[in-house]
């Protein structure tokens, strides 16, 4: 992976990942984090940070320490200069280049796109070495695969131009070749490359949204891989199992939000109470907000069937810790001030209690529940839309719920 100049891990990248790291893990094989750090301008230190991190938040995971590619810097000028020595490269204004074939064709067979050709009399001659002493990334990154013995190379479409190149680099070098598989871009829904106008592109900005780090893997897994064309909800250990190469398409695929936002809601409705309330602390923690613990558990029990990411929850539970502003327009004092009185002769004050009696208030006032709990509703939790409603008064209490009702018929 390449350090990005912003330092921010894109969401593509990650997916492309993902790929290597399923291939890997579902064939007893090694998956290796190599950061290509050969334009130095890009070598900036918290985005490697930010990229393991990332990947870890996301549950993945690699063999090995990180490595550099100018890690092989020494090793990439001691084989540069045996080329030379060889006659299959030679200097060049105190760069080395790499000779290659003037005719024929340099071709292999991509496990994703199939069949690949490039006519020879278009490959130039190939920087190895720049007059700096720095390898090129076409020549570190094939060098540093034969050295470690890599055996698929799985990236973006992007590199397909590069691969001809550095075919030839292991050539010269009496390296075997890996299988290459080069895997589809990732678009937006208007067919463009995904970019910060289509929405949040990073995996931190992701996590700050408030998705799920599972849900997100698996929405990843499924951008141009299918298993069978109809499984979406898949778990880390099944997407292992079931992913392959021959199920990659070579179309791009579209990035789409709706989708992800679906999935995780799946997700967080999935998970046992007690996992959910435990991630929505963190979540908060994570964001400074400093609710009470307590009552944020509590709360959980209410919106887990509404809400789709974690960062909903601030805003469709927030009454429940800070004063709310009701919009004056929704409000209906007739109806306000006999909730009031209503609801303050409920004993024990609990969710059920509750239902009685603002279902006799209904009959009372002649009134449909709509009429009369929009009202309630917002005066309460300041929106049309919330938690169930007598269990919002519940978890508010009996003193802070007529005292807002009262507040708006004063």
């Amino acid at each position: 992976m390449a350090p990005s100049p912003t330092g921010l891990l894109h969401i593509g990248g990650v997916r492309t990942f993902l790929f290597n790291w399923l291939f890997a893990r579902g064939r007893g094989g090694e998956c290796r984090l190599r950061i290509e750090n050969t334009d130095t301008s890009r070598e900036v230190e918290e985005s490697v940070e930010q990229i393991e991190r990332s990947l870890r938040w996301l549950g993945i995971d690699w063999d090995g320490e990180t490595t550099f590619q100018l890690d092989v810097m020494e090793r990439a000028k001691g084989e540069a200069q045996r080329l030379v020595a060889e006659g299959t490269a030679y200097e060049d204004e105190g760069a080395i280049r790499i000779r290659m074939p003037d005719e024929g064709v340099t071709g292999w067979d991509d496990a994703i796109k199939g069949r690949i050709e490039f006519p020879n009399e278009e490959l130039e001659d190939l920087v190895l070495v720049r007059s700096d002493g720095r390898p090129t990334y076409n020549f570190a990154s094939p060098l540093e695969d034969s050295l470690e013995g890599i055996t698929h190379v799985i990236r973006g479409d992007d590199h397909v131009s590069n691969t001809p190149k550095q075919i030839n680099v292991l050539r010269a070098l009496g390296a075997e070749l890996p299988v290459y598989a080069h895997v589809p871009n990732v678009f937006g829904e208007d067919g463009k490359k995904l970019s910060k106008r289509h929405g949040a592109v990073s995996v931190d900005e992701f996590r700050k949204a408030g998705y799920l780090p599972e849900a997100l893997m698996n929405f990843l897994a499924l951008l141009g891989w299918a298993p069978d064309g109809e499984t979406t909800i898949m778990s880390r250990d099944e997407l292992i199992e079931r992913f392959s190469l021959e199920r990659v398409g070579s179309s791009p695929a579209t990035f789409d939000y709706a989708k992800l936002d679906w999935m995780n809601g799946v997700y967080l409705r999935a998970l046992p109470l007690e996992e959910f309330a435990d991630r929505l602390v963190a979540y908060l923690r994570e964001r400074g907000v400093d609710w009470d613990e307590q009552r944020v558990r509590a709360a959980a029990a209410i919106v887990q069937e509404k809400i789709g990411k974690l960062s909903e929850f601030e805003s469709f539970a927030g009454f429940l810790f800070h004063d709310v502003e009701p919009d004056p327009e929704l409000l209906d004092a007739r109806i306000l001030e006999a909730a009031a009185g209503a609801l303050e002769r409920v004993e024990p004050w609990a969710a059920a209690e509750i239902e009685v009696a603002l279902k006799a208030l209904c009959e009372e006032l002649g009134e449909k529940p709509r009429a009369v709990y929009l009202p309630i509703r917002v005066a309460v939790t300041g929106s049309r839309v919330s938690p169930g409603l007598y269990e919002s008064l519940e978890l508010l209490g009996r003193e802070e719920s007529l005292a807002r009702i009262r507040r708006t018929t004063a």
